[in-house]
């Protein structure tokens, strides 16, 4: 059986989601994140999983809000797929 030790994640200011990630700790993350990204709040989404499900979470979430939002990845993710 697989561990479920990953969170999802989404930096939001206000209601916008300026960042989707996954991570095994939502601390260090927040942290780490406050020193890089302006934002709000972080909202751990759901529960724990296993790494395959929260990748292909955020691969979806990020998919889910480019198509609401003209093909754009949320402004905090990098790269071209959002990730």
């Amino acid at each position: 059986m697989k561990k479920r030790d990953y969170y999802k994640y989404e930096l939001k200011k206000g209601n916008e989601v300026l960042y989707v990630g996954i991570t095994k700790d939502p601390d260090r993350r927040h942290n780490e994140h406050r020193n890089e990204k302006r934002f709000g709040h972080m909202l751990v989404v759901g529960n724990k999983t296993t790494k395959e499900a929260a990748e292909n979470w955020e691969t979806k979430r990020i998919e889910q809000y480019a198509r609401n939002h003209g093909g754009n990845v949320p402004r905090k993710n990098k790269t071209g797929n959002g990730k």
